[in-house]
């Protein structure tokens, strides 16, 4: 019964340690991001628009973009920081 499952467990153990936990490491990484930006970073959004925040909200950011036009952004839609 062991020699049957141990290869199942082995399965497991690799899909886990592969694919799962770097996952996790990395939402919790662009959660860390997310919660550390301040007024004046730039940011990519998740659409491609490069922007720099100028006001942070609980659930939102405002944010300018280079033609002087500010609009809401949803914080689940920032991909990275730009580093300059």
């Amino acid at each position: 019964l062991i020699s049957s499952l141990l290869p199942l467990v082995a399965l497991l153990a690799i899909f886990y340690f592969l694919i799962i936990r770097p996952q996790q490491k990395q939402a919790k990484a662009h959660k860390e991001m997310v919660s550390n930006l301040k007024k004046g970073d730039k940011i990519v959004t998740n659409g491609g628009l490069m922007v720099e925040v100028t006001k942070v909200e609980e659930t939102y950011f405002v944010v300018k973009h280079t033609d002087g036009s500010e609009m809401r952004l949803v914080r689940e839609f920032v991909a990275k920081l730009l580093e300059e």
